[in-house]
């Protein structure tokens, strides 16, 4: 007959919780590890890649309008230090991988004489050009760019304001094909310039050619050096657009599904 000693055995279960204790603590940090993995992948994907912008203001209408969330391709224009959300300073202006933007472009680009503020424009003057706004009209080196009406649009802006606009295709002398709005062919920017986009720099307009701050105002935003692109606009994600402003986009249930998931020209 054997006898089991019983003095120093501990009881079942009093290991219990100390085993639970380190799988929560296991458990924490896996947790905080897959938290940082998802932050640098985030970073990488934010430097190297896309990032999303969201648009504040109607200046781009009709391409973009308020609330829409967008893509803006990093690849496009190459790396410098207005490739990374806080602009570190350590950084050189010099560009990784350059390529030029494009007439026709829609981009995001950086001020810093503006604390670093985004903003987003089209690229309508390229280094050496020739820009004139008369009577509403754009000419680029002495020519017309071409307009086609398209129709007439009254809404609500964003702000609660009635409006009443013509929409164009506008024809620029790339072949590039987009929408404008005008209220008028008399407001103040209607007849601006001439204006000679200097070497290295840009000239850029918004959409909205009556609701824009943009390149022909040389005391605000004026020429863009090419050192301040971020990245070329891609595509919008989703929006958060008011759908009671009457515009005609697809908005079943008053969610704006004609502003998601489409390609930005």
């Amino acid at each position: 007959m054997t006898v089991e000693n019983t003095k120093d055995k501990k009881p079942r279960g009093i290991d219990k919780p100390a085993t639970e204790s380190a799988k929560s603590s296991s458990d924490n940090q896996s947790l905080v590890k897959d938290i940082v993995v998802i932050f640098v992948f985030y970073i990488i994907f934010s430097i190297f890649g896309w990032t999303s912008f969201h648009i504040p203001s109607g200046s781009m209408e009709p391409t973009l309008e308020v609330g829409d969330r967008i893509f803006v391709s990093k690849l496009s224009y190459g790396y410098n230090r207005y490739s990374v959300f806080f602009d570190p300073s350590f950084i050189p202006e010099e560009r990784l991988f350059a390529d030029t933007p494009k007439r026709g472009d829609v981009a995001v680009f950086t001020l810093p004489k503006r604390g670093y503020e985004d903003f987003i424009k089209r690229v309508i003057g390229l280094p050496g050009d020739r820009i004139q706004m008369i009577d509403g009209r754009l000419y680029i080196n002495n020519v017309l760019v071409e307009r086609t009406l398209v129709r007439e649009v009254p809404y609500t802006d964003y702000r609660g304001g009635e409006q009443r606009v013509k929409e164009y295709d506008e024809t620029l002398p790339n072949g590039v094909v987009h929408r404008i709005y005008e209220r008028s062919d008399n407001t103040r920017w209607d007849t601006a310039g001439p204006y000679v986009v200097p070497p290295g720099h840009y000239f850029m307009m918004g959409d909205n050619r009556d609701g824009s701050s943009d390149s022909r105002d040389l005391s605000d935003i004026g020429y863009v050096p090419e050192a301040y692109f971020v990245g070329q606009a891609d595509i919008t994600t989703f929006s958060l657009y008011n759908c009671d402003q009457g515009k005609d986009i697809f908005c079943p249930l008053g969610v704006p599904l004609g502003r998601f998931f489409n390609s930005i020209e």
